[in-house]
């Protein structure tokens, strides 16, 4: 099946360069990418044999549709700049829609250290509520206009078709719950699929809405795309205004306690709540009207399908050398994943370096699993193929 991935991108440009570096190594052989863009961007895209589209404004829903209009794939996957996908993820993503009735996919998110979850399973209602559900293997639900299965946007497809008619993303939602508006806009009209094992990694990177500690800059959109929602699916917005202005300000209070900001900041960015609800109570609630466009042709991302991996493992002071060894191994070809243990029991670290490989990193006694005892005694021997058993499902080792 053909798939069209898009990523929207600003001011982000190493993140957005590594985060296609890791797509090249998808073992799905037919799939084209969609860059939409700040110039920043677009330069940064350069040298990838993709569409570019150039596009300089805080809006997602907006810059989505472009891509879009570039698509020509059946299926249209998204993924976000500062996201990393595990070489499997489009493969296992798109295996769903062999079944007619799928019409939508999600699959898992890794958070910031790359190996806790940061996202799973849940259902939204038309409130905007989450309600997590477990899923240990791919799961297709059919939902209503009244709840249906949360996509992520850092992690989803759609078919193309249904896309179009539905209108695309709704550009009043610059930011929050824009994918979410999406999925229960096209409830009822087929399944959608939960796909566990289509993994991406996501660190959160600085933009124009929060900080790289997760500290919101301002609410405004937040507010704003709430009460639109609201609006839109529930009936009526204000019921929900009591309910998000405690949230917010639990939540600021908590950053607050924190030391991450002063509670000047704490007021700052209530009233910017406050200026955002008024915002969505007077946009306009049009549903988007069905997009007529006429793509450029596939064009197919070069050099992409299985390939062979290979995994390197050592002490930390050994980091030099092995590195050199997974750059070589990278420019051959390989997918290479290498575990560097220090000394001690530091928590472990796993992601995409810019060089091209994944690495791992951490005390050789240190936890992985941040479930687990925070100091297990391990051989390094004995820790690697743990470490391999835990990532092997998901890439190839050798």
């Amino acid at each position: 099946m053909r798939a069209s991935v898009v990523i929207v991108s600003r001011h982000r440009p190493a993140l957005l360069r590594r985060c296609l570096t890791a797509l090249c190594q998808q073992d799905h052989s037919a799939f084209e990418v969609i860059v939409v863009a700040d110039p920043a961007g677009i330069a940064a895209a350069e040298g990838f044999a993709i569409k570019r589209v150039g596009f300089d404004q805080a809006n997602i829903s907006a810059a989505r549709n472009l891509g879009i209009a570039q698509a020509a794939g059946e299926v249209v996957a998204f993924i976000d700049d500062d996201a990393v996908a595990e070489p499997t993820w489009l493969s296992r993503l798109l295996a769903p829609f062999a079944d007619p009735s799928v019409i939508a996919a999600t699959g898992f998110v890794r958070g910031r250290n790359g190996i806790s979850f940061q996202w799973r399973a849940a259902e939204v209602d038309r409130h905007g509520q989450d309600h997590p559900f477990a899923a240990d293997a791919t799961v297709i639900r059919t939902g209503t206009p009244e709840r249906t299965v949360k996509p992520q946007g850092t992690n989803c497809a759609f078919r193309r078709d249904v896309l179009l008619a539905a209108g695309g993303f709704d550009p009043a939602f610059r930011f929050f719950h824009d994918e979410t508006d999406l999925a229960l806009r096209i409830a009822g009209q087929g399944a959608t699929a939960v796909v566990p094992d289509a993994q991406v990694h996501h660190g959160f990177a600085a933009g124009p809405h929060r900080r790289a500690d997760r500290v919101p800059k301002s609410l405004h959109e937040i507010a704003a795309s709430t009460a639109l929602f609201l609006r839109r699916h529930a009936g009526g917005a204000d019921a929900g205004w009591q309910a998000l202005q405690s949230r917010e300000w639990r939540r600021a209070v908590s950053h607050m306690v924190a030391g991450r900001i002063e509670p000047r900041d704490v007021r700052r960015l209530m009233a910017s709540l406050a200026a955002g609800w008024q915002d969505g109570l007077s946009r306009p609630l049009f549903p988007p009207a069905p997009l007529k466009v006429s793509p450029p042709p596939f064009l197919p991302l070069p050099d992409t399908g299985p390939r062979g991996g290979m995994m390197l493992s050592g002490r930390a002071a050994d980091a030099p050398r092995l590195r050199a060894e997974a750059a070589a191994a990278v420019a051959q070809g390989r997918i290479v994943t290498l575990f560097l243990f220090g000394r001690g029991a530091r928590a472990h670290w796993h992601g995409f370096a810019d060089g091209g490989w994944w690495e791992q990193k951490g005390g050789l006694w240190g936890r992985s699993d941040r479930g687990a005892k925070r100091i297990a005694r391990w051989p390094i021997d004995a820790r690697t193929r743990a470490e391999a058993d835990r990532i092997a499902p998901f890439r190839p080792l050798k």
